[in-house]
């Protein structure tokens, strides 16, 4: 049982050569594995810093708090040491490599992570499989990663990460973003898929409820105002689809 916490985590972001304004204040959450926490919100409330704080990124700083991942706190990691200890991020906007072969970077990944390196035979028949899974086509192994990927197929090599790196907790951030109706069912039974296991905690950035209508959450959180405003079990979900958020939005002015 892996148990992913967040307590009282403040950030910063920077937003100019020496200016940063402070946008998470007082995040606290707890995920415990085979857990899918949905993490809901309108712009701006700060659910995107969430991750990539959480993550590592250097434009964000988190100023005071923990984030433990079965008692360890991945803050005082680096960004690679993060990774390796479990916790993935798949990105709103993936990023292109190019002259880096998606088969090269995986491979790469998952030797880091899993401290050897596959056996090439065996390794291209786990790729090939999970491609086939995602409806990715086999071409793409040999391509830059992400190098002139439509929106949909740069959303398919995250998962496709996912599944390969299976890591302890995943953190989704709006991987329903920019997706059509069939890349969106396949997406979501990719992550699925990963939850099936029952040994990954899954926290899942979205402003829709499109995506929850495939991968069925356990908790539904608002965000509003750089923390969690409210939280509730599925039909939460249900009433920010009625009525929106609004009234988060207000109360996080």
């Amino acid at each position: 049982m892996t148990k992913f916490e967040i307590r009282g985590v403040h950030a910063d972001v920077l937003i100019g050569a020496e200016e940063r304004e402070e946008i998470l204040k007082g995040v606290d959450l707890t995920i415990n594995s085979g857990e899918t926490h949905a993490i809901m919100g309108p712009n701006g409330s700060g659910k995107s810093t969430l991750a990539y704080a959480i993550a590592g990124h250097p434009r964000y700083e988190i100023t005071s708090g923990e984030v433990l991942l079965d008692g360890e706190n991945v803050l005082e990691m680096g960004v690679d040491e993060r990774a390796r200890a479990g916790l993935f991020l798949a990105m709103q906007y993936p990023v292109e490599v190019p002259g880096v072969s998606m088969s090269n970077f995986l491979r790469s990944a998952v030797t880091a992570v899993r401290g050897e390196a596959p056996k090439l035979r065996d390794f291209s028949k786990e790729l090939q499989g999970s491609m086939k899974n995602l409806a990715i086509d086999s071409s793409f192994a040999s391509r830059g990663v992400n190098e002139g990927f439509s929106g949909g197929e740069k959303k398919r090599h995250e998962i496709l990460q996912l599944e390969l790196l299976q890591p302890r907790m995943a953190i989704l951030d709006e991987t329903d973003s920019g997706l059509d109706v069939d890349a969106l069912k396949v997406v979501s039974e990719g992550v699925n898929r990963i939850r099936q296991s029952g040994e990954v905690g899954v926290m899942l950035i979205t402003h829709y409820t499109r995506i929850l209508q495939h991968v069925h959450p356990d908790y539904v959180h608002v965000f509003a105002g750089g923390r969690i405003a409210e939280s509730g079990g599925p039909e939460l979900a249900d009433v920010l689809e009625s009525e929106g958020y609004e009234r988060f939005a207000k109360a996080g002015a």
